[in-house]
């Protein structure tokens, strides 16, 4: 049985003080900068121009700049860098060590720059194996910087992160399991997690959290995010792992896997980031392919660039 980790921190801890509203124009914002985005990841080898960039989304180049910059503080030129493959190699080149540093001397990511100072604590499998039985989950749905997010949290702390589209995103795998879209569709993807579980909606419950997760001035090591992980043994490790990649870095299936001590089980490790419940903050869009690939991810690749690049803007500033 996996026994709880961090208790008396968890029980310290009060991130969720003055919450305020996530951030509704840069919500906003994204479903400009998606289609900027889009286009950008189709056209990334020739490297388009910020004319090019601008007219496909039918903005100006000024305004195009300027949206870029508000929402994820990287000019458009420096956003398209962010998205190609020599970036990603680049964030790949020191992901071993970087796993490795952070695990010798405990901490969450090196120099303790873990963006959202997670502790957490996991369910027992046997927990796990009810199908959440007994369990209350409250839900709600916020304005983010990645467009509508359901966040499902317990009285423990935050259980589930997900975001709604209309429809399948591109570059989701067939085969991922997701329903169709819209809010109810996004339940019905985190619902399918835990069966057995009664899902309540409480939007005040959930609000403080998407607050803490989406407002980086609240990212403050003296008061970490509460996180609870539910999932098999295997996946909570896997999930622990994802922890202790820091805001800026990549790390591959495969050096994931070595990480646990399983070098042959990195499709088994692909399988687990894909049921990662808890999107962004437990960052599985930082794992890439061994080649630097952006490869698949639950919520579109679209979607995993766009945090990808917005990251890379709080990495820099």
């Amino acid at each position: 049985m996996l026994a709880a980790q961090n208790a008396s921190a968890l029980h310290d801890a009060s991130p969720l003080q003055d919450a305020a509203p996530a951030l509704p124009s840069e919500s906003s914002d994204y479903a400009h900068v998606r289609r900027a985005i889009e286009f950008i990841s189709a056209q990334w080898k020739s490297q388009p121009s910020i004319a090019q960039i601008a007219a496909h989304g039918e903005l100006s180049e000024s305004h195009l700049a300027h949206l870029f910059r508000r929402w994820a503080g990287l000019s458009p030129k420096a956003f398209l860098q962010a998205l190609t493959l020599d970036h990603a190699r680049a964030l790949l080149r020191d992901s071993a060590s970087v796993l490795d540093a952070a695990y010798e001397v405990g901490l969450s990511g090196p120099g303790r720059l873990h963006d959202l100072f997670v502790t957490h604590e996991a369910m027992s499998p046997g927990e796990y194996k009810t199908g959440g039985s007994g369990l209350r989950l409250a839900y709600g749905f916020h304005p983010s910087p990645f467009g509508e997010a359901l966040v499902v949290t317990t009285p423990r702390g935050l259980a589930g992160l997900g975001w709604v589209d209309d429809k399948l995103s591109a570059g989701t795998a067939a085969d991922s399991g997701k329903p169709a879209g819209g809010r109810e569709g996004a339940l019905a993807d985190m619902a399918r997690r835990w069966p057995r579980a009664f899902f309540v909606r409480d939007d005040a419950a959930t609000a403080p959290y998407a607050a803490r997760v989406f407002s980086p001035a609240r990212w403050r090591a003296e008061a970490p995010l509460r996180v609870v992980l539910i999932g098999t043994d295997f996946e909570v490790r896997v999930w622990e792992t994802l922890l202790r990649i820091p805001l800026g870095r990549a790390s591959t299936y495969g050096a994931v896997a070595a990480r646990l001590g399983k070098p042959k089980a990195a499709r088994a490790v692909g399988a687990a980031v894909g049921r990662n419940p808890i999107s962004f903050v437990v960052p599985c869009h930082r794992v890439l392919g061994g080649s630097g690939a952006l490869t698949g991810y639950h919520w579109g690749i679209t979607r995993k660039q766009a945090i990808i690049g917005w990251e890379a803007g709080r990495a820099v500033g």
